[in-house]
């Protein structure tokens, strides 16, 4: 009855590790999350305000398959005005997720067997969803020693004949290491060597960063002629905490815009009218509350070093933006904890799930095994009490 895609489709890691959270709390467990980025906080509350007052006032029939022209205006405005990029509204389409935008623009740019570029650490989605556009993850592997970040050499490198696109996110998921101006300079320069190169650039977490800029360095401010060959992906679940309104959109050159709208209105049809209504209100007046909530990360993100740090074979770079921390557990693989062997990133985490109640997300399903992703988008407290238990669960490592 499956299909052959069927047959090899795999199921999203995150989303099945907070399944198997919440059976075991359902059990009677005191389970901690630290899996899905999903912000802890309410949805700002002009979104949720506006959203409200479009069902109140029946704002909730189909819009243009690719998004309110009103919507579209407020997203190419808000780009100019961050990046310094001038979009028409034909060149910007919103969709159900940044999730589905990326896909849907996979699906539009590749044919059977054409590489896109990943690098190591990824998100767990990215490799599924170019393989069910027919395209070929062609994985380049970054350390610590790389920061995380692919260099332009090896960037250089991994271009071949059957190379249609490169795919990242900065700051990242899962490091939270974001790229600088001069590392995307070397990038552009490879690039402009490749014009048969889309450029697919996520910048989901752009304005959740933790210095004094208050925006990620993007691509386009470095070398702007790749206008039209980028596609710059972004969203509201993330900064405006609107993780389940499902609103995502993407700028880019207009043939393929239209492409991914004339796609999406066969798959799903038009994105919500209400999160339309919300995400239109977030992006015109809630620049405050995202500043409010950025230094809510900030001061997560220490008190999370600051716990991390006191955990022995731990290794953990700070993150510069998004809310993850990337832990490094090598140094801690080959031992036994109570007759079982701990020889992978997967059984360490499995052990932590089952046994101590902390779900966290192994760097295997990420392209990076013994790592460790830890979301930080929860309380002080209950991070603070993950990691009393990591430490538990280590002082019986033998």
């Amino acid at each position: 009855m499956l299909s052959k895609r069927a047959q090899s489709l795999k199921a999203s890691p995150t989303l099945a590790l907070v399944a198997k959270a919440k059976e075991l709390q359902s059990k009677g467990h005191d389970v901690i999350s630290l899996t899905v980025g999903e912000p802890d906080w309410a949805t700002l509350q002009v979104a949720a305000e506006a959203g409200i007052a479009a069902i109140r006032e029946g704002d909730t029939k189909y819009t243009a398959a690719s998004g309110t022209i009103e919507l579209r205006k407020a997203i190419a405005g808000k780009i100019k005005n961050d990046i310094g990029t001038e979009y028409g509204p034909n060149e910007i389409m919103v969709g159900p997720g940044a999730k589905f935008v990326i896909f849907s623009a996979l699906q539009m740019i590749c044919d059977p067997g054409d590489e896109i570029i990943l690098h190591t650490p990824y998100w767990v989605s990215y490799p599924t969803m170019i393989e069910l556009a027919g395209g070929v993850p062609k994985i380049v592997e970054c350390g610590p020693q790389e920061g995380y970040k692919i260099t332009a050499a090896q960037l250089e490198k991994a271009i071949g004949p059957k190379t249609k696109g490169f795919l990242f996110c900065s700051p990242s998921n899962p490091t939270g290491m974001m790229y600088t101006r001069e590392e995307l300079t070397a990038l552009a320069e490879v690039f402009r060597r490749h014009p048969q190169l889309v450029i697919l650039s996520d910048d989901i977490y752009n304005t959740l960063v933790f210095d004094e800029t208050k925006l990620a360095p993007h691509l386009l401010q470095v070398a702007p002629e790749l206008k039209d060959r980028l596609v710059a992906v972004n969203g509201a679940s993330k900064s405006f905490a609107m993780t389940g309104w499902r609103m995502g959109w993407a700028a880019g050159p207009t043939k393929l815009i239209k492409a991914m709208g004339d796609y999406q209105s066969q798959a799903t049809g038009a994105p919500s009218s209400i999160a339309q209504r919300a995400s239109l209100a977030a992006i015109r007046h809630g620049e405050p509350e995202v500043a409010e909530t950025v230094k809510t990360l900030v001061r997560r993100k220490n008190a999370g070093m600051a716990v991390l740090r006191a955990v022995k074979g731990f290794e953990v770079m700070e993150p510069q933006g998004a809310f993850y921390f990337w832990v490094n557990l090598r140094g801690l693989l080959g031992r036994t904890h109570e007759s079982r062997k701990v020889d992978s990133d997967s059984v360490f985490c499995d052990i932590l799930l089952n046994e101590y109640f902390v779900a966290t997300v192994p760097g295997a399903e990420c392209g990076s095994p013994g790592f460790m992703r830890l979301s930080f988008a929860c309380s002080e407290e209950s991070f603070a009490a993950a990691i009393e238990r990591m430490k538990t669960m280590i002082a019986k490592f033998k």
